[in-house]
């Protein structure tokens, strides 16, 4: 049995030279994505607490002064927290 193909008959494989792939390498470098961070992570945590708490205020309001039947301003004073508190401490 013979040999059916000879080595010049197969197409080599194109090969980069180590310089190409060095020069590929260092321009690759060069060209850097750098992303700017529009909003700084502290005043991103600074605004989702001020949101929670913005919601958790009108939470309040709503509740009280709409499905309570009260006067939603009443929810924000002290006296009808403290209230609120010797119901649920058995004071009253």
């Amino acid at each position: 049995m013979t040999n059916e193909f000879n080595e010049q008959d197969v197409a080599p494989k194109k090969r980069r030279r180590r310089s190409e792939e060095i020069e590929a390498k260092e321009t690759t470098k060069r060209i850097r994505w750098v992303q700017i961070r529009l909003i700084p992570i502290w005043l991103r945590i600074v605004l989702v607490l001020a949101l929670l708490v913005g919601a958790a205020i009108g939470g309040v309001m709503f509740g009280y002064g709409f499905l309570g039947g009260g006067e939603a301003n009443d929810a924000l004073k002290w006296s009808t927290w403290q209230h609120i508190f010797d119901i649920i401490e058995g004071k009253e």
